[in-house]
């Protein structure tokens, strides 16, 4: 091991507990990416039961590595974020790939790849799982924070993707319930 270029890639990644994302706590601090990353890998282990087939070892790895380009470009909100935006965060992807070890970086690299594609049940559980626990957020994040746009966003963000496994699409719909809740007390 190449103990100064681990040190290193820790250090970029260090950078996700300073990444501020568009949604905040219950206390109404900003969350970090690496708060975000972390929930969506707890949410993949206690789902662990409900998905037996899964490889959820691999859908953790992808919950905690999704948005490692984020350490470089910050956080961009999903209604915000362009195609060119994508772009960048592919290209600081690659650059903070390249500073591992062939075979880590080969490993990562095909996470990516998956997530990218959609196509393995592991990767759709990941997609999920990253949007669920975004509005499962902002659900515990203070109304006034909320952009008007987010109202709607909050009822429909992930429901498509939940909906390719039975119980994710009913974990979709106890989320939904709990932001009509939400929106209903005005808290």
């Amino acid at each position: 091991m190449d103990w100064q270029r681990f040190l290193e890639f820790l250090a970029l990644a260090e950078q996700l507990k300073c990444r501020a994302r568009h949604c905040t706590n219950s206390q109404g601090d900003p969350e970090s990416v690496a708060e975000h990353s972390w929930r969506a890998a707890l949410m993949a282990q206690l789902l662990a039961p409900e998905f037996p087939g899964l490889d959820m070892d691999r859908v953790i790895r992808m919950c905690l590595v999704h948005d490692l380009g984020e350490a470089v470009t910050g956080d961009i909100p999903t209604f915000r974020k362009t195609k060119a935006d994508e772009e960048i965060e592919d290209q600081a992807v690659a650059g903070i790939l390249s500073r591992l070890p062939e075979k880590t970086r080969r490993d990562f690299a095909a996470l990516f790849d998956e997530m990218a594609q959609l196509e393995t049940p592991e990767s759709r559980l990941f997609k999920i799982l990253d949007k669920v626990e975004a509005v499962i957020q902002h659900n515990e994040s203070p109304l006034s924070t909320w952009e008007e746009l987010e109202f709607d966003l909050q009822r429909r963000y992930g429901v498509q993707e939940a909906a390719w496994f039975p119980q994710t699409k009913e974990l979709r719909e106890a989320v939904l319930r709990q932001t009509e809740e939400k929106i209903a007390k005005g808290v």
